[in-house]
């Protein structure tokens, strides 16, 4: 295998993994508030399980980002590309900004979760509210996604 079919796979692996140890510690963060809601109100447990899931999302980008990188050089078709060092390159570097931004915008939007969730324990009619700046932090995460697509796409094989 040459260095730049390494190198693209690398990229797409940090895609998955990061955004995947961002979801679990986002989901986790949240998942924590949630239980202590829930323990004293179980009428809650819909309202904080969306706030809950949200922080889950950055996993699922970073997967279809190594989805769209491995059809892209032809992993799943099964006759892989022998892709240039310099390609290998501008691969890895398309998948960064999901990889890093799906790591940091889902441990963040864990924290909004969980203060969202800490806010429905108070109020439970604030749960669209508490919903909505969790969602705020989601954008990051969707503009990541979007770059990266767009970079994979651009790349001339």
């Amino acid at each position: 295998m040459e260095l730049g079919n390494v190198l693209a796979i690398a990229g797409g692996a940090l895609a998955v993994i990061l955004g995947g140890i961002g979801s679990v510690l986002g989901v986790a963060t949240a998942g924590r508030s949630a239980a202590g809601v829930v323990a004293e109100d179980p009428d809650k447990f819909g309202s904080v399980l969306l706030l809950q899931a949200l922080p889950g999302t950055q996993g699922i980008y970073g997967m279809l980002i190594a989805f769209i990188l491995m059809g892209k050089i032809g992993l799943l078709g099964g006759a892989p590309v022998e892709l240039t060092t310099a390609q290998g390159w501008q691969f890895f570097a398309a998948c960064m900004p999901m990889a890093i931004l799906g790591l940091l915008s889902a441990i963040w939007q864990g924290k909004t979760a969980s203060a969202a969730i800490a806010m429905v324990a108070k109020r439970g009619d604030t749960a669209g509210k508490g919903l909505t700046m969790t969602v705020m932090v989601e954008t990051y995460a969707v503009l990541a996604l979007l770059a990266s697509i767009l970079m994979i796409n651009g790349i001339q094989i």
